[in-house]
């Protein structure tokens, strides 16, 4: 019986994987493949720190390699994956190599969604997403240039604060009618889209885009409306599509992200998965997929159980963060299906203050900017299911803290 784990992805999720493989008792070969040529680093920098050249790339790595190799991970670096056999279970690199295997980790990830506009493959167009993608976008950056961001999430926002604080003249181009739509409340957006104009920032919402122009290089990005505007660099993010490719070939069930259990278990059960590229079971909103270090990490840790014929379930409660210029967003939870959103200080002046999501008077999700107490206590107010008044939780007079105390004192 063959006694290699293969990992498929050098990911997050890979990097926690492999070793609490051999913490959980995993005493055969783990081999990692990852399609970069670079150990599993840490890519929430790459548009903050990495950017603005305050971290290294090495700086960048999750673990470094004299740690791999006291838990004896190997690692296959510029390798694809290009099928799996499970009948024989066998992985297909490439270059045609077959390597097998007695168990499997599908850490694949997502990858960018991309545009075919005209012009889109001019120099100067850019998406972001490795440390191979900021570097080309660092040869472009130069004071007094021109950036243009196609994209008010929270990748384009961070690159928005990043690239002016580098002395960029920046503008961010959003589809919809404010940015951050799709993952919070109005309140938030408005916050969010006054900050950036303060710090010198063009927002504009509802402009969609329908091409790129330049001779050697781009030199202006075309609105569907009409306008020009000059650009030097543009960066294009638009959100991710998880990695299903190969699971979907190998007839492994598929819906949005590799299904999977709550120990990360798919529909083969010699096969896990883990990270980004997942849907999963969660106690607090039904089946999801999240793209989140905490979660690749804290579900890598049940994988890894899981492969060694344990049950350890993953039921952390998702939270996100997001840094641009002053200002470190917290957020607890999703906000899915809330009824009523309510504001606990100024959103209007200043940068500090927390919007709550609750659903039939329940919190379900908290955005908490620059209130890092908040922030923890909110994680346990959702993960309890505590019942709270909106009106206890916008009173300032009344301490966070004892919102949570009161609570628990009465259920």
């Amino acid at each position: 019986m063959n006694d290699t784990c293969i990992i498929i992805g050098a990911s997050h999720a890979a990097a926690q994987l492999a070793p609490s493989l051999r913490q959980e008792g995993w005493t055969g070969p783990i081999v990692v493949i990852g399609d970069e040529p670079r150990l599993p680093y840490h890519r929430p920098p790459l548009s903050k720190a990495y950017l603005l050249g305050e971290k290294s790339a090495d700086e960048l790595l999750i673990r470094t390699a004299d740690v791999y190799a006291r838990f004896a991970v190997e690692f296959r670096l510029g390798e694809r994956v290009e099928s799996i056999d499970r009948k024989g279970k066998t992985v297909t690199l490439r270059g045609g190599e077959k390597l097998g295997y007695g168990k499997l980790a599908l850490c694949t990830g997502t990858r960018v969604r991309t545009v075919t506009l005209p012009g889109s493959t001019l120099p100067g167009v850019h998406y972001l997403r490795s440390i191979a993608d900021i570097d080309r976008i660092r040869s472009g950056v130069r004071r007094g240039g021109r950036a243009v961001i196609v994209g008010g999430g929270y990748i384009g926002l961070e690159t928005a604060a990043v690239l002016n604080k580098l002395g960029m003249q920046v503008t961010v181009l959003e589809m919809a009618p404010r940015v951050l739509a799709r993952v919070t409340a109005p309140q938030v957006s408005e916050f969010f889209e006054r900050v950036h104009r303060e710090e010198g920032v063009d927002i504009r919402t509802g402009m969609a885009v329908s091409g790129f122009e330049g001779d050697a290089c781009v030199e202006r990005v075309v609105c569907a409306d009409g306008t020009h505007l000059p650009a030097d660099l543009v960066i294009i993010g638009i959100g991710v599509t998880p990695n299903v490719e190969l699971a979907a070939a190998a007839n492994l069930a598929t819906d949005n992200g590799v299904l999977v259990d709550a120990c990360g278990r798919t529909s083969d059960p010699d096969i896990v998965a883990v990270g980004d590229c997942t849907m999963h079971p969660s106690p607090y909103y039904g089946h999801i997929r999240l793209e989140s270090v905490p979660n690749a990490t804290e579900q890598a840790k049940s994988a890894a159980a899981a492969l060694c014929g344990k049950d350890k379930p993953y039921r952390a409660l998702p939270w996100f963060w997001s840094d641009q210029y002053d200002i470190k967003l917290q957020i607890a939870g999703l906000h899915l299906g809330y009824d009523e959103v309510v504001v606990r200080g100024d959103r209007n002046a200043g940068r500090s203050f927390c919007a709550f999501y609750l659903r039939e008077g329940r919190l379900v999700a908290a955005d908490c900017i620059n209130r890092p107490q908040e922030f923890m206590l909110s994680k346990k107010l959702i993960a309890e299911g505590i019942e709270v008044t909106s009106e206890r939780l916008i009173d300032e007079s009344v301490a966070f803290k004892s919102l949570l105390d009161a609570a628990r004192a009465v259920s």
